[in-house]
């Protein structure tokens, strides 16, 4: 038996899989990593382009960037991966499905009840009074401050419905997600250099908490010694298998 075959056998006996995706859920989709030789961050300072301080001080390079983004997720479709999972979820073997990704592939693919812990592009939020809008607001020219976008209701300046650099996590879902870790006796990260907090250590919690780990995960990370299985694949690859040996 592989450690694949482990791994579903293990999803199957399980009394609450809990799974965390990171950007190499995506990139079957056409959608970049962060921190691979071909990620989004390679060449470029976040800080300056993906922060509340680049958003103040540098408004038109902040959201040309964001439109470039947002371009690119246009034409993205679920796959495998997030079929495989949001299958997994609908036959009762995943409890809670926590995601780093912004880009709504999960409950494109009929995910439901996604945690999201560093909110979504497909919305936009704006800074003053807090109303939600689609992503669709924000796509727009932006060549001097004059072309900021500004909300509908009071004109205050409309951001990415994603977490900047500089900004907190949202309360309601951390809080999930640690509740839902907490419960776990089985813990998947799929995808994730775990290299972002707080969220990296959920996988850590679950361990200290009795729960066997799994990592489906390209490069390593700093918790692969805590791995029950550590898998070095594609994750539409693991997850595809896992879906075909549990019939679902």
């Amino acid at each position: 038996m592989d450690q694949i075959e482990e791994l579903a056998g293990a999803v199957a006996t399980s009394k609450c899989t809990v799974v965390l995706t990171g950007a190499g859920a995506s990139t079957d989709s056409g959608l970049p990593d962060f921190r691979s030789k071909q990620g989004l961050w390679q060449g470029i300072d976040p800080m300056k382009l993906a922060s509340l301080t680049a958003l103040r001080s540098s408004p038109v390079e902040f959201y040309q960037f964001y439109r470039h983004r947002l371009s690119r997720l246009s034409g993205a479709q679920p796959n495998p991966v997030h079929t495989a999972l949001a299958a997994l979820q609908r036959a009762g073997y995943v409890s809670a499905l926590i995601t780093q990704n912004v880009d709504g592939l999960h409950q494109a693919a009929g995910a439901t009840d996604v945690i999201e812990v560093h909110g979504s592009l497909r919305e936009c939020v704006c800074l003053d009074c807090r109303s939600r809008f689609p992503s669709s607001l924000i796509d727009a020219d932006v060549l001097s401050p004059a072309d900021i976008p500004r909300c509908p209701q009071c004109r205050g300046a409309l951001k990415p419905g994603v977490i900047l650099f500089e900004e907190e996590l949202p309360a309601d879902a951390i809080e999930r997600a640690l509740e839902a870790t907490q419960r776990a006796d089985l813990f998947i990260v799929v995808g994730s250099s775990l290299e972002v907090g707080p969220v990296n250590q959920l996988p850590a919690i679950a361990v200290q908490g009795g729960a066997d780990l799994a990592i489906v995960n390209l490069d390593p990370t700093h918790l692969d010694r805590k791995a029950r299985w550590l898998l070095r694949e594609r994750a539409a690859v693991v997850l595809e298998r896992c879906r075909g040996i549990l019939k679902v």
